[in-house]
């Protein structure tokens, strides 16, 4: 089966940035897109950044001009690079992976762990 190995979350200062990774490991024939999503107390979870196969980006209003996603399709790894941290940042990330397994005719969706980031002073 697939894994999702996420790692970077912690606690960081207002102003500060954390680097986010989730690497996919186990029978994977490809991966469409890779994207992080966040959950804070109380909140429904939501789309923070996604990444497709073609190239494309979406953001959310949120984080526009202060987080970056990327991603490595020779180590099915997708990154979140988060700079001007804010409190309102404070949440569980949630890696996400739209993938094709081996000798299947349809994509699945899979979740990491989640790693928590606390934004605070």
């Amino acid at each position: 089966q697939v894994q999702l190995v996420e790692s970077g979350g912690g606690l960081v200062q207002p102003g500060g940035s954390l680097r986010l990774s989730c690497a996919a490991s186990g029978s994977i024939f490809s991966i469409n897109t890779m994207g992080w999503y966040r959950q804070a107390p109380g909140k429904q979870r939501e789309l923070v950044a996604r990444i497709f196969s073609d190239g494309n980006i979406n953001y959310a209003d949120s984080v526009k001009g202060r987080f970056t996603i990327s991603r490595d399709n020779a180590k099915n790894t997708v990154y979140l690079q988060m700079n001007t941290l804010k409190p309102e940042d404070t949440a569980v990330y949630y890696c996400n992976l739209v993938l094709r397994l081996p000798s299947a005719t349809y994509e699945r969706s899979f979740w990491g762990q989640g790693t928590q980031v606390t934004v605070s002073s």
